[in-house]
């Protein structure tokens, strides 16, 4: 009967578990990292390393936590952990954004609206603080079961006294400086939620509009056309709108300054309009008959825009009034007649352009619930949609309705009820983007003195700032940080000075925002402060908010500036959010901070795409696209959604779905397999038995050490060039191309048949303790749970006295100090001949496998291998001992030949060599004594 060899091989051994049971391990290493506070004991590891500080921009406290949340969140762990490994010291104070009108909203729903109107406004508050609150500690929660390090005791909240001073802070040193003021002029307002809205907080929707065209009676025909077969007719300016509603509020026609202007002739009226576009509404119109007015000679008569300028007409809604003929440059001819209707009560442009010509009044008959009110004559109590159709009968009925389409186009909605908003002049406060040279100051910072992540970036937020108006700061909400600022109860003007605002911040810090809605001024402002104006000392304080994007803006001062004390640095290393901060918080942030300090408030700034699935759709729940970070990591576990967010490009947008996170887990299986082979195979591995020299090691062995060496490189660059795809790649095309797919296969034999500690075992045991210190430690930022697993396995003899009790202090590894140290010279050599080695592996494995495919030969173990490669390759391979190539290609025999070919070849037949039961290999049996039947290497392993 054969022997059973079984028992006399070194076989793995390891309870480092085979399967992950991510779901059901995790927990538990987040309770021993939560006992140990593995956040502070990392800090202290690294106190007086380099600082730095990536600042959190803080997510809404409105919910549980969504997969773009956990994307986000992640990537800054990621950063954090892989500076803190090399030796940095990185505090993270998590942040949340715990104002605005979100909230008040799911308190009014949950009130029901009269009875939220009926309570006192400290009610309100107290309840929207306690949903708030609410909200941090589940999302808190979902952040640390994602493995994210980070000080989870004591994050900013916006609520808060500390915090909420750090705004008076800021608007007390641009409204001193001049960049802050009070003004009446259109903004985006959202009649359902009550308030006006920042560009920032503006999203773009298709709309189905009303497409008119209507005729203005002027009170003369215009001078150029005075002498033309115009004169006789009824002269009339033709305008073109999408927004009858705002008619009501017309005060003026705007003209293209250069255009040329002509006066269509039809039905007895001379209507002006562009020329370019007399077509165009002749069609939309329906004009059969029709002339361009002309001269006595019979020329058509052509006018610029701005030499129709001062012509009046009678308003269409209000004809009471009196409009006037501008020209602006916002005047374009791609669509319309040319006539721009301006209402400046209802249009940013209209607005501008009406405040540079005189007597040009500012209407606006909209309420804050967007019903038209008096001023709007018969239309008053109508909603803006409602009083569409009703002005669009009424102009039919006067005659002056000359045509009505349809169109579709782009319209700005609120980005909280993602209904369509309109624009009102209502009293607002501003930040001006030119009066102290804010555009220009930021646009600096953005150029010259911030890093962009991608470099593309610089582009997208700098042109965001070259175009953007003034900044829209106050809404009409109750729950948020109020305007700090004064009234006088009797001329109305704004009291504010260095003195009110020091008295606001001590109110602040010491009872909350909530005691400006409390407390009388006189109780808490110097005494004897008064109006500068009349001397009255009847104060009372404003009702507006500020903006809820001011407010996460000024954390650079309530948070990096006041917990100063903690390690935070002003300005931050780096702010990473999605891309679209780069119209919200990273220019919020930028404009607070440049505005007050004259400097952006971070050194670097990162941006990651949108969560998409994987037909690139945004998720939503009509769509059941969505993908729940709590359901993945409950089944599949946290570091199989941190290994996706590594594998993808986070600079666009990235596609998550059940069958992606598949894909990734079964990658994840490969890093577990290469972890659980290395641990087994260095059971019986100590620092002793490690090879002193790199030439003890084989060919194959330096070859590894090499490629370690290049892997590391790699890792370290995409490190620091924020690259954690590149980091993926790297390690994933090392444990599965070279360790798995070539070192593992080629390296067994000598690990499970050599005897224990002979020289060639413990040479490829070395390569294993360098290949899995490295892989521990360049991988912890991403595998977190993972890498603490191993380490908790770590092989007996290697566990060494003062060895951390976490992978998270165990340092970054250096190909400068892998034992036994690499003769770089040799290393060089040896990548650039095993590429002509591998393409001989490459042959012969081809060959094999038609063999095997042929029924000739089982396993490349039985196969003889003659391979054709030319005279250049041969001298490459003749410096290597033929049992360096049988090892490599895990074959019994191989012979060369040569030949001037262009394609490496090989020829495969069986082998007459006998099979030993002991390690497999085909060889020469040792023939003699006790172990005859086995080769001569086992003869001896068995000897012992």
């Amino acid at each position: 009967m054969a022997q059973n060899y079984k028992d006399t091989m070194n076989l793995p051994q390891t309870e480092f578990p085979m399967r992950g049971d991510l779901a059901n391990r995790e927990p538990e290493i987040l309770k021993k990292w939560q006992e140990e506070d593995i956040y502070k004991k990392v800090l202290e590891k690294n106190k007086d390393g380099e600082p730095f500080v990536l600042h959190d921009g803080p997510p809404y406290a409105n919910g549980p936590i969504h997969i773009g949340h956990a994307f986000n969140k992640i990537l800054k762990d990621f950063v954090n952990k892989s500076h803190a490994q090399r030796g940095f010291f990185t505090p993270y104070v998590p942040g949340w954004d715990c104002h605005g009108q979100p909230i008040e909203h799911i308190v009014e729903k949950q009130l029901g609206t009269e009875k939220m109107k009926s309570m006192p406004q400290s009610e309100v508050r107290s309840l929207c603080h306690d949903w708030a609150e609410k909200c941090v500690d589940l999302q808190r929660e979902g952040f640390k079961r994602l493995g994210v390090n980070a000080d989870w005791e004591h994050p900013y909240l916006t609520f808060t006294p500390n915090f909420e001073s750090g705004n008076v802070e800021i608007f007390k040193k641009m409204y001193l400086d001049g960049a802050i003021y009070r003004g009446r002029k259109p903004i985006h307002w959202c009649s359902r939620c009550h308030t006006a809205l920042a560009e920032a907080e503006i999203e773009y929707g298709d709309e189905t509009s009303p497409s008119i065209y209507v005729n203005f009676l002027l009170d003369e025909t215009p001078a150029p056309f005075a002498n033309s077969d115009a004169k006789d007719a009824t002269p009339y300016v033709l305008i073109w709108t999408t927004t009858p509603w705002t008619l009501p509020a017309n005060t003026a026609v705007s003209l293209a300054p250069k255009a040329e202007y002509v006066m269509v002739l039809c039905d007895g009226k001379a209507m002006l309009m562009a020329k370019e576009l007399v077509e165009t509404v002749a069609e939309v119109s329906g004009w059969e008959n029709y002339t361009l007015a002309k001269d006595e000679n019979g020329e058509v008569v052509v006018t610029d825009g701005v030499s129709l300028c001062g012509l009046t007409y009678t308003c269409p809604i209000r004809q009471d009034l009196k409009g006037k003929v501008i020209y602006g440059d916002h005047v374009t001819l791609d669509s319309g007649t040319g006539c721009v209707h301006t209402a400046p009560g209802h249009g940013v442009e209209d607005y501008v352009v009406a405040s540079q010509f005189e007597g040009i009044m500012t209407l606006m008959p909209v309420d804050d619930d967007g019903i038209l009110t008096e001023e709007a004559g018969q239309f008053a109590g109508l909603s803006t949609d409602d009083s569409n159709p009703k002005i669009i009968d009424w102009l039919r009925e006067q005659g002056t309705l000359v045509a009505k389409v349809s169109i579709t186009h782009s319209y700005p909605h609120c980005w909280r009820c993602h209904e369509p908003v309109i624009f009102r002049a209502t009293d607002q406060w501003f930040v001006s983007m030119d009066k102290t040279g804010l555009r220009e100051k930021a646009k600096a910072e953005i150029d010259n003195n911030v890093k962009w992540i991608p470099e593309w970036a610089s582009n997208r937020i700098g042109a965001m700032v070259e175009d953007r108006p003034d900044w829209c700061i106050s809404r009409q909400r109750s729950w948020g940080v109020p305007i700090p600022v004064f009234k006088c109860s009797k001329c109305g003007e704004v009291v504010a000075t260095e003195e009110t605002f020091d008295a606001v911040i001590d109110l602040f810090n010491t009872e909350g925002a909530d005691a400006w809605f409390t407390k009388k001024p006189s109780e808490y402002l110097p005494a004897g402060t008064k109006c500068e104006h009349c001397g009255c000392e009847d104060l009372v304080p404003e009702k507006d908010i500020l903006d809820v994007w001011w407010e996460s803006g000024v954390s650079h001062t309530s948070v990096l500036k006041h917990r100063a004390d903690e390690g935070l640095t002003w300005p931050a290393d780096m702010y990473l959010e999605g891309s679209d901060q780069h119209r919200g918080w990273f220019q919020s942030s930028l404009l607070t901070s440049v505005g007050a300090f004259g400097c952006a408030p971070y050194k670097s700034v990162m941006h990651c795409g949108f969560t998409v699935d994987e037909n690139g759709r945004k998720m939503s729940k009509s769509l059941g696209n969505g993908v729940d970070p709590a359901d993945v990591v409950n089944k599949v576990g946290a570091d199989v959604l941190r290994l996706w967010v590594a594998s993808v490009d986070y600079s666009q947008d990235v596609s998550i779905s059940d069958s992606i996170l598949q894909r990734t887990s079964d990658a994840y299986r490969k890093f577990r397999n290469i972890f659980r082979f290395l641990l087994g195979n260095l059971n019986d591995f100590t620092a002793a038995d490690r090879v002193a020299s790199f030439d003890d090691l084989e060919p194959i062995d330096k070859w590894v050490m090499a490629k370690l060496a290049e892997v590391l490189n790699d890792v370290n660059t995409a490190y620091e060039n924020y690259k954690f795809h590149n980091v993926y790649r790297a390690l994933y095309d090392f444990v599965n191309n070279d360790l798995s797919a070539i070192y593992m296969d080629v390296a067994k034999d000598r690990l499970y048949s050599e005897a224990p500690d002979s020289k060639r075992r413990r040479a490829v045991q070395t390569v294993l303790e360098n290949v899995l210190n490295v892989l521990v430690r360049t991988l912890s930022p991403i595998l977190s749970f993972t890498t603490e697993e191993v380490w908790s396995f770590w092989p007996q003899g290697l566990v060494e006295e003062g060895r951390p009790d976490s992978v998270q202090l165990a340092g970054w590894p250096e190909a400068s100090a892998f034992a036994p140290a690499i003769n770089e010279t040799e290393a060089k050599e040896i990548l650039s001949d095993f590429e002509v080695l591998f393409a001989v592996r490459d042959a012969a494995t081809k060959a094999i496998e038609v063999e095997r495919n042929n029924g000739n030969i089982k396993k490349s173990q039985e196969a003889k291998v003659i391979v054709t490669l030319t005279n250049d390759q041969l001298a490459v391979v003749e410096k290597y001992d033929k049992s360096v190539i049988t090892e490599l290609l895990i074959c019994a025999e191989v012979e060369f030949v040569t030949a001037e070919v262009e394609e490496m070849s090989a020829e495969v037949s069986k082998t007459t060599l006998d099979k030993c039961p002991r390690c497999w290999n085909y060889v020469e049996l040792s023939g003699e004594g006790e172990h005859a039947d086995v080769c001569p290497r086992c003869a001896a392993v068995l000897e012992k």
